[in-house]
């Protein structure tokens, strides 16, 4: 597995586990949490973390950015005017060039609208920005994502928060047989044996919020999580056999006693 690299935009991260920093209990669980995870890409929505108010608990205080790659997103953002004064805004507090693009389309589904999303894309990567898109499970829009300049393509698996799991796994199959970047499921799971799938779907790694975060005990599901990443990748990387509708013998036809 030492060869197995992870790499987004020319940097190699160790944990294929992605987590986000939103809705837990308090900035002490969050840190406890994402330790356990073993993640190091924690994303952070700008326009809801606090990162600049010294007088308010700051992320940063729980979260050592040296150790940690802040991801910032667009959370909350439901045109591109917004999405991109956000990112404009992340990098002119931190620098942070590595993005997560995210552009809803209603307030009640949270679905990308990717005619906004496409179009944020394309003038981002333009600013030099480096792009990891939300969108959805449709390949063909996928692939115009790509072709646009983004560095990661992040298809949801069910609704945000919904706990769903991989709705279509058709459709991922279909994205990860035509991209070469980074093939990251974000949003809709629920459980640990979700990114299992997702990862012996070939995916290249999961990205985790609420699953972790309300979740009956937090910090459990956060070690689950690592350890199902790390054996549906493993997995994936054997070879599953194939799939038959009939029986096969384990043991040799000759020989019997």
């Amino acid at each position: 597995m030492s060869k197995d690299k992870f790499i987004i935009a020319k940097k190699n991260f160790k944990s294929r586990l992605i987590v986000g920093t939103g809705k837990y209990k308090n900035m002490k669980e969050c840190a406890i949490a994402i330790n356990l995870s073993g993640a190091d890409i924690v994303t952070v929505a700008v326009r809801r973390v606090n990162i600049i108010d010294k007088k308010k608990p700051l992320l940063m205080d729980y979260i050592d950015p040296k150790k940690i790659t802040y991801l910032p997103n667009t959370a909350g953002c439901f045109n591109s005017k917004d999405a991109l004064r956000t990112l404009r805004l992340a990098r002119e507090i931190g620098g942070w060039k590595l993005v997560k693009l995210e552009v809803l389309g209603d307030k009640k589904n949270l679905f990308p609208e990717m005619i906004e999303t496409l179009k944020s894309t394309e003038i981002l990567t333009k600013e030099g920005f480096q792009v990891m898109v939300y969108c959805n499970d449709d390949p063909l829009m996928a692939k115009r994502l790509e072709n646009s300049g983004a560095c990661a393509i992040m298809p949801l698996a069910a609704p945000i928060g919904s706990g769903l799991g991989i709705l279509n796994q058709t459709n991922i199959k279909i994205i990860r047989s035509q991209t070469k970047l980074p093939l990251i499921i974000d949003a809709g799971l629920g459980q640990a044996s979700d990114a299992t799938i997702a990862m012996e779907l070939g995916c290249d790694g999961v990205l985790v919020n609420t699953a972790i975060a309300k979740a009956k005990k937090p910090f459990d599901m956060a070690l689950a999580f690592r350890n199902a990443v790390i054996a549906g990748r493993q997995s994936y990387l054997a070879g599953r056999i194939n799939k038959s509708i009939m029986g096969e013998r384990s043991s040799p036809k000759k020989g019997i006693i």
